[in-house]
């Protein structure tokens, strides 16, 4: 068997202890799956003793697979191995190991050893796992470095965060940020609850269990209807319009209403709050536009308001581009820069703010975690560029060409008014409250966000 070994060690800022405990949290798998590799957990049983599995779906290519791996050699405090019983591969076998260096500190060392499928015929594809599997490690360790360097900025003390849009780009990334730095995630679902971490809530009828949120620290909301995933008609407007002014006051209103209700509620809205500005730099004081997604946005925080009035600190966090092959704009850009046809937009100057999907995920942390912050709050990067810088660097990351335009006639075509409003419109917007509460960006460039959530640093 042609047997191929990668591994990779990272000093961590933490104990071995506490990055052993790091692991055994809900939603450390999660949070350690590369954004770029479609995979989703489908069954769990058991943590990370001996002898317990998870069941995973991916993909080779178009093919979904079944991955089963087996927990054996778990030394508690110190390392374990995960061995597939059956997947994709011939042999998979993954060390995990935790070297104390001191009380402060450790080494993280991972060892993948693995063998194609098919035998001699899977030999061409050892090249493509091997980077593959370098990536994956790359990733998960600054990953977890990061993610225990913003703990420790924060010192925050564990809390029961409830979640509405936890199955989202930005929800489940959150979801298993605060899950793996020791935080209870309560999700708010529109079906009957099936878990303890279920809570039931139907906005479109007016229902939620508020008994259930008796007691919780804090509430992100960020549920609410695609903005860009249809055109734009009088019955796809409204949709959008009611998903978050109606889900909004009723989790609103619901807070308002508990004896014991959370001390902050994270409410979302976007930067399309501020219109189509051109050249104008826009931090949290710029004044607001007025066509539908303004509108939107502003309507949409109004809703919030109850929970205000009872002495809730609301914070709004204005999402700007989140950049993830896992969903968003740049889920729908790849395909055509994959296949070398990608280029600028309408020329290419508008101003584009973005931001890495975990400084969103990190940015809705923080807001928790810090009483200054409410009202507006910015949640983009603090280097916008124009589209065509941003073209050029994706274009650069992927190893393609960027010299195919796209025309802004084609676009409001295609896609009418939704065009001008989330395609072609101009927001050069600045995270000033973000860094004026002290928030250390993971990833501030643009080019650095896309090498990282695409695995090409």
């Amino acid at each position: 068997m042609n047997t191929i070994r990668v591994a990779r060690t990272t000093r961590i800022p933490c104990s071995a202890a506490e990055l052993y405990a790091w692991h055994e949290r809900p939603g450390a798998l999660e949070r350690l799956a590369p954004p770029w590799e479609r995979a989703r957990v489908l069954e769990r049983a058991g943590g990370i003793e001996n002898g317990s599995t998870v069941t995973l779906e991916v993909h080779a290519g178009p093919v979904a697979v079944r991955w089963v791996a087996r927990h054996r050699d778990v030394v508690p405090g110190c390392e374990f191995t995960d061995e597939q019983v059956s997947g994709p591969f011939a042999l998979w076998v993954h060390l995990h190991r935790m070297i104390p260096i001191d009380h402060a500190s450790c080494d993280l060392e991972e060892r993948v050893e693995f063998a194609p499928p098919f035998g001699a015929l899977g030999a061409p594809a050892v090249p493509v796992l091997r980077s593959k599997v370098e990536r994956m490690l790359a990733y998960r360790h600054r990953v977890i470095a990061d993610d225990i360097r913003a703990e420790r900025q924060l010192s925050a003390p564990p809390m029961h965060v409830a979640i509405t849009g936890a199955s989202g780009l930005i929800g489940s990334a959150l979801d298993s940020l605060l899950s793996t730095a020791g935080d209870r995630v309560s999700r708010l679902v529109r079906r009957e609850a099936r878990t303890p971490g279920e809570i039931t809530w139907d906005p479109a009828r007016g229902r939620i269990d508020a008994a259930a949120l008796e007691g919780v620290n804090a509430v992100v909301h960020l549920a609410g209807a695609g903005i860009a995933d249809h055109r734009w008609t009088a019955e796809r407007k409204r949709a959008i319009l009611e998903s978050r002014t109606g889900g909004t006051g009723l989790l609103a209103r619901t807070l308002a209403q508990l004896r014991n209700p959370p001390r902050v509620l994270v409410s979302a809205s976007a930067m399309g709050v501020y219109g189509d500005r051109g050249d104008e730099l826009l931090d949290e004081s710029a004044s607001l536009g007025s066509d539908f997604l303004a509108q939107v946005c502003q309507a949409w925080v109004a809703a919030a308001a109850p929970a205000a009035a009872a002495d809730i600190r609301v914070v709004h966090p204005r999402f700007g581009i989140v950049l993830s092959p896992a969903g968003g704009a740049l889920a729908r850009m790849l395909p055509p820069f994959r296949a070398g046809v990608g280029g600028p937009i309408a020329g290419g100057r508008q101003w584009m703010s973005t931001i890495a999907i975990d400084d969103a995920a990190g940015a809705v942390q923080h807001a928790i975690a810090r009483d200054e912050l409410h009202g507006p709050v910015n949640v983009v990067g603090p280097l916008a560029v124009r589209n065509a810088e941003f073209t050029r660097v994706l274009a650069h990351v992927l190893h393609r060409p960027a010299v195919f335009p796209v025309p802004a006639a084609g676009l409001r075509l295609l896609f009418g008014e939704l065009a001008d409003a989330a395609l072609l419109a101009s927001q050069r917007v600045v995270p000033a409250a973000l860094e004026r509460s002290g928030y250390v960006f993971r990833h501030p460039g643009v080019e650095g966000a896309l090498r990282f959530v695409l695995g090409r640093t």
